[in-house]
């Protein structure tokens, strides 16, 4: 068998106790998430509907559209267009959050599509990926090989992003003292929790990522790319401002691949090209949005008349 062959057999190891804990620290992130959420993030929809529907599209129909088309293109295995287009069909994690603040942009507009997307994607994101994946002239096959209960998926999402995503939001309005003191703390104790998940089933399998990681890491680099390229071309068609262009470009860059590694581990038993994408993503993405975001930093952006950067 060639080795590249490997990767669509291969199943990266990950044992049941530690993957349970990591379905529990990403329930704990998105609580997190949830508890710097309020009403007005969801309102701000009906105040800036060209900008959401534009979010939308890019990150909904766009993204996994380009995501399929770039895959054709490399013809990578099918393994890891499976990965990429898991990662495509994932939400945005907050750290877009904190990148659009960095950038200049608005990050009031990156708050509230952050919010609204995590919420449309416990439905939209289980049939995106089943509807991508499952016409993929390559993947199509390995995808239908692996038995997956849909409704199965959907719960599971809806229990580690659903549940802790109302539930924070919840208590930010039943108790905002207690909001106040403690959702950074327990935003900054998730988020490196997360990270060290992912760094610990990277180094458990060292040797799998040290084999491979090269085989996919220029197709990373391009897809992440194409992610941050479409938000910010989506942003200029929908004649969005700058200050608007670079929220949308970062919020459509940034993926949640924790999110995707916990389904991989969970649903697709580990699948050794699909882990390795969303290792990779997970930090290519962050280090290519720190860039991006630090070069935006330098210079302030181009502000409307109409738009308050505090608001």
């Amino acid at each position: 068998m060639n080795h590249l062959d490997v990767m669509d057999t291969v199943r990266l190891n990950f044992n049941p106790a530690s993957l349970m804990l990591l379905n529990v620290v990403l329930a704990f992130l998105m609580f997190g998430v949830a508890l710097d959420t309020r009403k007005a993030d969801f309102m701000r929809v009906f105040k800036m509907p060209v900008a959401f529907a534009c979010a939308i599209l890019a990150q909904f129909v766009i993204l996994p559209a380009i995501t399929f088309a770039l895959t054709l293109v490399l013809n990578v295995r099918p393994s890891i267009a499976l990965g990429m287009i898991l990662v495509a069909c994932c939400p945005p994690g907050n750290v877009s959050n904190i990148l659009t603040h960095r950038a200049k942009g608005n990050v009031a507009l990156s708050v509230s599509m952050t919010a609204v997307s995590n919420a449309l994607s416990i439905f939209l994101m289980p049939l995106n990926f089943a509807l991508w994946a499952g016409m993929h002239p390559t993947a199509g096959a390995l995808f239908q090989s692996i038995s997956i209960n849909p409704l199965e998926m959907l719960l599971h999402i809806v229990a580690i992003i659903g549940v802790p995503f109302v539930l924070g939001i919840w208590v930010a309005q039943r108790w905002p003292a207690f909001t106040a003191r403690f959702k950074k703390p327990i935003g900054t104790i998730s988020f490196v929790t997360l990270g060290i998940f992912i760094i610990a089933a990277i180094a458990g399998n060292w040797k799998y990522f040290i084999t491979y990681t090269g085989v996919v890491i220029l197709a990373v680099a391009l897809h992440d790319a194409l992610a941050f390229g479409t938000g910010y071309v989506c942003a200029r068609i929908f004649k969005l401002s700058d200050y608007d262009r670079r929220a949308m470009s970062i919020e459509v860059g940034i993926r949640n691949a924790g999110l995707g590694l916990v389904l991989i581990f969970t649903f697709f038993g580990g699948l050794g090209g699909m882990a390795i994408v969303a290792g990779v993503w997970g930090w290519w993405d962050i280090v290519a949005g720190l860039a991006l975001a630090s070069l935006w930093g330098r210079n302030p952006p181009v502000m409307p008349d109409n738009v308050d950067a505090s608001a």
